[in-house]
């Protein structure tokens, strides 16, 4: 019912969006979220949104401002825009969906998951600055 895609590498800085295909009979009365994990940690709540009305968001305080949920409706679909990775952005991202409009952080809370996309943030090339007397 949930499908994630859209991992990759990227360097420190970079953007990347991520989709979650959305089985239909989900939608309207429901939400969906994203989720990320990282070996060794409890899954972190990253970001919800609500598939009614004009879509209320919920962010971690980890990633407000620099990543956007949003969905679309005739593609049935969840995005998750993110800029300004950092390497600690890396992780699998999961999406999951839950009957009604509330959205939650805690992931007890949400009924389906799909399989996970993985996203790989890297410090890039480094530059070198100069200090001189």
């Amino acid at each position: 019912q949930l499908q994630a895609s859209g991992g990759g590498l990227v360097q420190a800085g970079d953007s990347l969006r991520l989709s979650c295909a959305v089985d239909g009979r989900i939608l309207a009365q429901y939400s969906t979220a994203w989720f990320r994990l990282v070996p060794g940690k409890d899954r972190e709540f990253v970001a919800a949104v609500s598939w009614s009305g004009s879509g209320s968001t919920y962010y971690a305080d980890s990633v407000t401002g620099r990543f956007t949920v949003s969905r679309d409706n005739a593609k049935q679909t969840m995005y998750l825009q993110m800029s300004s990775l950092k390497p600690e952005d890396s992780a699998a991202y999961f999406c999951a969906g839950k009957r009604g409009p509330a959205l939650y952080s805690d992931p007890a809370r949400y009924e389906w998951w799909g399989h996970g996309t993985e996203v790989s943030v890297s410090w890039g090339q480094g530059t070198l600055v100069t200090v001189s007397s």
